[in-house]
């Protein structure tokens, strides 16, 4: 697959935990705190899946995607999601050349990683667009195939639903994050560093820290770490735990939840708990690492009922009861 070889699989994940600090202290050069954001959007790369960061207009978003293209040696694409946004211009479509002879001229998404900004200021049928693209990395125009480049990353913003101009997100899009990560405002003492950082002379050198065989390679990794089995169902069990009126469901599950997360939490639970027990230096994840990107992976996937939003009852509160 790539020339990069390493002596043994122990090697390997060293070598990720490396390329994780490294990709941080770059990253830091421009985004300050966020620490936590940023852990998830790499783990979520490392991992093969996709990530959308909720959050206000403001809080450096797209600064943290672009940021991270720089310092991946990634080609990188901007989707700008507005109400008259249609699907060809992101997937691309046929073109009648100067031959006669129809040409597939490729949309937006055919880059390594894809900054979907403002992703819920356009209708479901644009959003909808998405969808192969995330799931199958490929696009279908007129009938055929196209192949999206590897590694294929889509990194979302979104604006809070109770803003003026915004579509909710159907479930089966937001089903194909792996992650949800929401966004805080900064602290005071962060807020004075970016303020001073963005108000005068900026000057930042960002290095290429991790190549696309690299990251490609450490996709791979993820998978062969192992688990063992009490982590496994610890995690199953998580998932089951979010589903009212099963066996499984607590109290507050049944009271406060109109649904829960289907298998594919489970899925990105086992393979985020991986890849942070790998950054961390760790060769097989615990409980702790399960329980430490749970909220990512669990808060879009569970649906509140009006009861639970009266009471003001948060998803990560839920979450958290469920450990």
């Amino acid at each position: 697959m790539s020339q990069i070889s390493y002596k043994s699989d122990v090697e390997a994940v060293d070598a990720m935990a490396a390329s994780f600090k490294d990709l941080r202290k770059e990253i830091g050069k421009v985004i300050v705190g966020q620490d936590e954001v940023v852990k998830a959007v790499i783990i979520s790369l490392f991992s093969n899946g996709h990530s959308l960061l909720v959050g206000v207009p403001g809080l450096a978003k797209t600064l943290l995607v672009s940021t991270i293209s720089d310092v991946l040696e990634l080609d990188f694409k901007r989707i700008q999601f507005t109400p008259d946004l249609m699907p060809t211009d992101i997937t691309g479509s046929e073109i009648l050349g100067e031959d006669r002879h129809f040409r597939f001229n490729r949309g937006p998404i055919f880059a390594n990683i894809v900054l979907a900004d403002e992703i819920n200021r356009t209708p479901p049928k644009t959003q909808a667009a998405l969808l192969e693209a995330m799931q199958e990395r490929s696009v279908t125009v007129s009938g055929e195939r196209h192949q999206l480049p590897a590694p294929f990353f889509v990194l979302a913003t979104q604006n809070p639903i109770e803003q003026e101009g915004t579509y909710p997100l159907p479930e089966a899009q937001l089903d194909r994050f792996m992650f949800n990560i929401p966004l805080d405002y900064p602290s005071y003492e962060e807020e004075i560093r970016i303020v001073k950082g963005t108000t005068g002379v900026q000057d930042y050198q960002l290095r290429h820290v991790v190549t696309s065989l690299e990251i490609l390679h450490f996709q791979q990794l993820v998978r062969k770490i192992p688990v063992s089995d009490n982590v496994l169902e610890y995690a199953v069990n998580l998932t089951s735990k979010t589903r009212p009126g099963t066996a499984r469901a607590t109290a507050k599950v049944n009271e406060y939840i109109t649904w829960g997360a289907g298998p594919r939490a489970s899925q990105y639970l086992v393979l985020g708990a991986k890849c942070h027990a790998a950054i961390h230096g760790k060769y097989s994840p615990d409980i702790e690492d399960v329980q430490e990107i749970a909220n990512y992976v669990l808060r879009h996937r569970i649906v509140r009922n009006y009861k639970a939003e009266a009471e003001g009852i948060t998803e990560e509160a839920i979450i958290k009861g469920l450990f």
